[in-house]
């Protein structure tokens, strides 16, 4: 969509209004939301990458999962700028980020790999994930539940750079352990042992991130 559409209208809407009043686009597909929803359709490859057993199939889920993480911060950059933000966007948004993350959780759970450092323990990689799944899984309910109630309710459960956080250390976590299961880039040791350590790290700030929402919200109930 080029300049000229957006001033003339088209979409003309991006930062100063509060639910639905901030997302004026009338179009349904924008760049933005083009990007959302192929991250959604990349779940299916990233899977099935996973588990093929070629020379390149492990190289293909590192680049796919690392392709989805860009176009995690590029869809929101866009919008931002180009004022071409739409509910619909940021409804699908955060669903094509879970479903990426909860998809690479569990496929890295199944096939777990030994990290010298820490040896063979198998929760190694369970405890975090299913902590980072159930946060989100409660922060959708939540947010569903704000959005039925009061204005207030829904500016507490807004994202907070504590979350943006959270995901900027999530995706480096995930994309290190994905890179660590192919030899042809990296192999086990420190670098998967720092993977291990950034997922437990997201995890904490996941954990603490809903301690955070649930705190503002028991103060407006």
């Amino acid at each position: 969509m080029g300049s000229d559409e957006i001033r003339n209208g088209v979409c003309n809407g991006g930062g100063g209004g509060k639910g639905k009043e901030k997302y004026k686009c009338k179009r349904l597909m924008t760049i933005p939301t083009i990007l959302t929803l192929g991250r959604v359709a990349a779940v299916p490859l990233l899977v099935s990458s996973f588990y093929m057993d070629y020379w390149w199939s492990t190289s293909a889920t590192t680049i796919i999962f690392l392709a989805a993480a860009i176009t995690d911060w590029l869809d929101g950059y866009i919008a931002r700028k180009m004022l071409l933000g739409t509910a619909f966007g940021a409804f699908l948004d955060p669903v094509a980020d879970k479903l990426m993350v909860a998809a690479t959780l569990v496929l890295l759970c199944t096939k777990p790999f030994e990290v010298i450092v820490f040896g063979e323990v198998p929760w190694l990689l369970a405890v975090p994930s299913i902590a980072v799944i159930g946060r989100e899984i409660t922060m959708s309910a939540v947010r569903e539940w704000a959005a039925s109630q009061n204005g207030r309710l829904v500016e507490a459960v807004a994202v907070s750079n504590l979350g943006k956080w959270k995901t900027a250390t999530q995706m480096t976590a995930l994309t290190i352990l994905l890179a660590t299961r192919d030899p042809s880039l990296i192999g086990p040791g420190m670098f998967g042992a720092s993977g291990i350590f950034l997922l437990y790290v997201s995890a904490a700030l996941s954990l603490w991130s809903l301690v955070m929402y649930m705190r503002k919200i028991w103060r407006i109930l």
